[in-house]
């Protein structure tokens, strides 16, 4: 079976500073279960899966539409297992099942601003872009990272202090990765082994539609924000 665009949602059963965080009640439903409604909604994808080792999180994945056809290994559900593993073991269990597929997108399970939409602009990015080998999504910085500053034994000192005196309209923009998802072509995956070596290309994101779910603060901020989401699309 030929098959182009996969979606990997990489979702592990254990989370040390946020327990539970992948299948956790946001604003009324497993947090995880809002990419994979973005996933399918977006119609892109031959598959939209779930890579985890964890029964219940499998259950859960499967109950919001999600596919789970097998489990993740031991060797990559431990707190060190690095993200881009995960992707190549889920690509060569489908190969071995003979199915191939072009593009891949991963969204974290805790994405829960990504849309529809947002995929959509993505891939239609890297179709427009051969040149390319993915997508990610990126917010900017504010205020400018060359004002930031930096504590040494207690002393604050400028990061760029060529830039203490420097308009901020006259700063080049700088952006940070919003944590949100990946999309890539298959054979950069397998060309390098970070796809920080490869070339891509970029959406960028409002500070509303992203929110990194690392700590409660940000669990909290998450459901601020989107309840404030919500409320202005009702006006």
């Amino acid at each position: 079976m030929l098959a182009r665009n996969l979606c990997i949602i990489p979702a592990r059963g254990g989370s040390k500073r946020v327990p539970g965080k992948n299948i956790r009640c946001f604003h009324g439903s497993p947090i995880i279960s809002y990419p994979i409604t973005a996933a399918l909604e977006s119609g892109l994808f031959e598959e939209v899966m779930v890579s985890t080792d964890s029964e219940e999180v499998a259950a859960v994945a499967r109950n919001h539409g999600a596919a789970v056809p097998f489990m993740r290994s031991a060797a990559n559900s431990t707190d060190t297992a690095a993200t881009a593993d995960v992707w190549r073991e889920v690509i060569s269990e489908y190969e071995n099942r003979g199915q191939i597929f072009d593009k891949v997108l991963s969204i974290y399970p805790t994405a829960a601003f990504v849309t529809a939409g947002h995929l959509k602009a993505a891939v239609k990015l890297l179709d427009l872009r051969p040149d390319l080998d993915g997508i990610l999504p990126l917010l900017e910085f504010d205020p400018p990272i060359q004002r930031g500053l930096r504590l040494r034994e207690g002393i604050v000192e400028s990061l760029s202090p060529e830039h203490n005196t420097s308009r901020t309209q006259d700063l080049e923009p700088c952006f940070y990765d919003a944590g949100q998802y990946y999309l890539f072509r298959v054979h950069a995956l397998k060309q390098f082994r970070s796809l920080r070596e490869a070339k891509r290309g970029a959406v960028v994101l409002s500070p509303f539609d992203a929110q990194d779910i690392d700590t409660e603060d940000g669990w909290r901020l998450a459901e601020l924000k989107y309840r404030m989401k919500l409320e202005s699309q009702k006006s």
